[in-house]
C-alpha cells in the first residue's frame, strides 16, 4: 500500500512542494514529484506607468443635463487627472472631492483636466454634489468596466460590515499624459487613505 509523504513547504517564499510516494516496505522513495512553484497573483493589478491608458466613454450629470465623457478627447490637448472613489455620501469621499474642488483652478493651470470616477449612477453623484457643492466632474461607472480596466476594483468591498459588494472601485489616482500614456499611479486598499496630492501636482507640473 502507497502512501503520501507530508509536503515540505517554505513559508518565505513561493510554496516549494516536493511529494514523496513510498512503500513503507522499501527504505527508500519509489517516485519523487519535482518541486512546484505555486504563484498567488492579485487578479486586480493596477496598470502600470507607461502603459496606453485604456479609453473609455461614460455618463455625468450636472446642471446642464446628462452628457458623454469621452477619455480620448483629451489627447493632444490636456493632461488627465483620474479619481477613483468608492461611493458618493461617503466621508472620505467627500473630504476628497470637496478638497480637489476648492483647488480645481490650480488643476487647470496646470493644463489638466479633473474626474472623479465611481459606480454610483449619475443622479447619485448629481444629488451628491449638490449638496456637498462638489464641482469635480464626477463620471459614473455603473456597471464597474472602467474601474476593472484599470486594474482598481475590489474583489469584495466591505466585508467585515456584511457588505461584500464586488466591482466598488478603490480609492485611486492616475496621471494620463497629452499622449494618452499613464504617468502616475496610486491606488489604496484602504478606502480611508487619500492619494499623495502633493506628489500628484508636481508630476503635473513637468508634463505641464
Amino acid at each position: 500500500m502507497f502512501r503520501f509523504a507530508q509536503h515540505d513547504r517554505n513559508c518565505a517564499g513561493p510554496f516549494d512542494i516536493a511529494t514523496k510516494v513510498f512503500d513503507p516496505a522499501l527504505p527508500i522513495p519509489i517516485v519523487k514529484v519535482p518541486p512546484v512553484e505555486l504563484k498567488v497573483e492579485d487578479p486586480f493589478m493596477p496598470i502600470a506607468v507607461g502603459t496606453k491608458a485604456p479609453d473609455f466613454t461614460l455618463s455625468t450629470k450636472s446642471a446642464d443635463g446628462p452628457k458623454q465623457i469621452k477619455l480620448s478627447d483629451n489627447f493632444g490637448k490636456k493632461n488627465t487627472l483620474l479619481l477613483f472613489f468608492p461611493m458618493a455620501f461617503t466621508g472620505t469621499c467627500t473630504t476628497e472631492m470637496c478638497e480637489v474642488s476648492a483647488g480645481l483652478n490650480g488643476y487647470t493651470n496646470l493644463n489638466a483636466t479633473v474626474y472623479g470616477i465611481s459606480g454610483d449612477n449619475p443622479f447619485a453623484q448629481e444629488a451628491w454634489a449638490q449638496k456637498e457643492k462638489i464641482t469635480v466632474p464626477l463620471l459614473s461607472d455603473y456597471e464597474h468596466k472602467i474601474a476593472k480596466d484599470y486594474g482598481v476594483m475590489y474583489d469584495s468591498f466591505l466585508p467585515q460590515m456584511s457588505l461584500g459588494m464586488g466591482g466598488v472601485p478603490k480609492r485611486s489616482a492616475f496621471i494620463i499624459d497629452k499622449d494618452g500614456v499613464i504617468q502616475y499611479v496610486e491606488s489604496n486598499d484602504d478606502a480611508r487613505q487619500l492619494p499623495d496630492f502633493d506628489k500628484i501636482k508636481a508630476k503635473l507640473a513637468e508634463l505641464k
